[in-house]
């Protein structure tokens, strides 16, 4: 990280890292902050991380050789200047956010976490606040946009939420371009690991919880905890009580919960809701300023209503009228990767982020209604990740598909053809099924046998524009694949 004009000394780490334990350090001037020992140069302060495979604590001395002015620690590693702090992942977040000028002191921040539906509804906020007239920053899996007047996506391999040094130089970013907000997904590792400082948030929103990710957290408690942590950041938790986690989460904090619901009343619920293949219409009400509105996305499905109310309820948290928030949210058509039509004609063929066993029975069963053909449906397992969801997404999209297509997602260094075999044990084998690890061949095959009326799902990818095979991250968009295939048929 580049100095800042306000240069941050030894000394006055103190003040920024809680609590450190008082010591004899010599005052010198930062230049840099870096966990990462490729990076460290004169006047590094290098911040020794223990991850699952290195240590940083054991190179720290080493770093002080390479020019380290000083080390964050843990326990006291012999280094010459070190500071001792309890949590050296918290500290490297708050001293990001010095060396960036604090910029979220300048920030309206807004959060969204939960298994599925994070994306959609951070998009969904920030069109709201967008057209209310308003600056809003946003980051996630589906891109970042700093207020430049692009939306880029994250470089390849940034975790969805990134890690405190990036994090803070965008946040710093946002606020010279002039940003009043920023709404951020913020994944269970990040807020695991510390990424996001002690901030205080505006409002932070609760979609649901499924299985996920259990390859780090290893249980669903763990997983839990983890997202729980955003709601000791804010005052005012936004909540699905249709999830059962998120009614444990809204009791915890039943004094700030915003509750919201389709199934029931809460303080925000939806009934009456209407659906075509194409868009949700429903009542919202909210039951605290005593308000009902009729409310018309351009997206379809139950899940979609849940993310829509949570974003209503995002925003009207933090001042703004519910009817003016709903009214803003009609104009939205749809987010990059969710439920995206790519190919309409004698046949269809969509294109989601569905990679979950939850995530796929939520998608197919919106689309199957509206489907008058056969429901196709292209998916597979992502490689080094939690192998146990492998078989349960099968046996979700053969709740509702028609023909399965197994495929690869991003298989990285594992055999896709175990992979396939994994995710085979959960299907039912009286359907139709085709397996192939090759994805592009896979996308050909499903487009070869489609017939009118059918419709065809591409499950997993989403807006991903790349698959990652071994170590490499090769081109792959799904939209421009199946553009090429159709196009040679003409």
């Amino acid at each position: 990280m580049m100095k800042q004009a306000d240069e941050v000394s030894v000394i006055k780490l103190y003040d920024i890292c809680r609590p450190a334990k008082e010591q004899g350090v010599e005052n010198c001037e930062i230049t840099s902050v870096t966990d990462n020992t490729a990076n460290v140069t004169e006047g590094s302060l290098f911040v020794c991380i223990k991850g699952a495979r290195f240590d940083g604590h054991t190179v720290a001395q080493q770093m002080m050789e390479k020019g380290a002015a000083a080390v964050i620690c843990e326990r006291d590693t012999g280094a010459e200047n070190q500071i001792i702090v309890e949590n050296t992942r918290l500290a490297l977040a708050e001293i990001c956010s010095a060396f960036s000028g604090s910029p979220t002191k300048k920030l309206g921040l807004i959060a969204v976490t939960g298994t599925n539906g994070k994306t959609t509804t951070a998009h969904l906020v920030k069109h709201i606040l967008t057209t209310l007239g308003k600056k809003c920053g946003c980051i996630g899996t589906a891109g970042n946009d700093l207020c430049d007047g692009r939306l880029t996506e994250s470089p390849h391999g940034t975790p969805t939420t990134p890690g405190s040094a990036t994090l803070y130089k965008w946040f710093s970013e946002m606020v010279k371009n002039g940003a009043e907000y920023c709404v951020m997904e913020a994944s269970s590792m990040a807020l695991c690991q510390h990424r996001i400082a002690d901030e205080k948030f505006l409002s932070a929103g609760f979609t649901n919880l499924t299985r996920d990710h259990l390859d780090y957290h290893i249980t669903m408690d763990n997983y839990f905890d983890a997202k729980a942590r955003l709601f000791t950041l804010t005052d005012n938790a936004v909540i699905c009580i249709d999830d059962d986690y998120g009614r444990i989460l809204a009791e915890r904090h039943k004094d700030t919960a915003i509750t919201y619901s389709v199934k029931e009343q809460a303080d925000i619920y939806a009934d009456y809701i209407k659906m075509t293949a194409t868009s949700s219409e429903f009542m919202l009400t909210d039951s605290r300023a005593e308000k009902t509105c009729r409310v018309k996305i351009n997206m379809t499905g139950l899940y979609n209503v849940q993310n829509a109310l949570c974003a209503i309820a995002l925003v009207s948290a933090c001042g703004y009228d519910v009817t003016e928030c709903a009214k803003a949210l009609c104009s939205c058509q749809g987010v990059d990767g969710r439920l995206n039509t790519v190919y309409e004609g004698e046949f269809t063929v969509i294109t989601d982020y569905a990679h979950t066993d939850d995530a796929l029975r939520k998608m197919l069963s919106a689309i199957k209604p509206m489907v008058k053909g056969r429901l196709i449906c292209l998916f597979g397992g992502a490689g080094e990740r939690d192998r146990e969801k492998r078989p349960m997404m099968a046996k979700a999209v053969s709740e509702y598909a028609d023909v399965l297509v197994i495929s690869s997602d991003n298989p990285a260094s594992e055999d896709p053809v175990a992979i396939i075999e994994e995710v085979w044990e959960g299907a039912d084998k009286t359907l139709p099924c085709i397996k192939e690890p090759d994805r592009r061949l896979a996308i050909e095959k499903a487009l070869a046998m489609a017939k009118k009326d059918d419709v065809i799902v591409l499950a997993g990818k989403g807006h991903e524009r790349y698959q990652i095979i071994g170590k490499e991250y090769q081109p792959f968009c799904e939209r421009e694949i199946v553009e090429e295939i159709l196009s040679r048929k003409e």
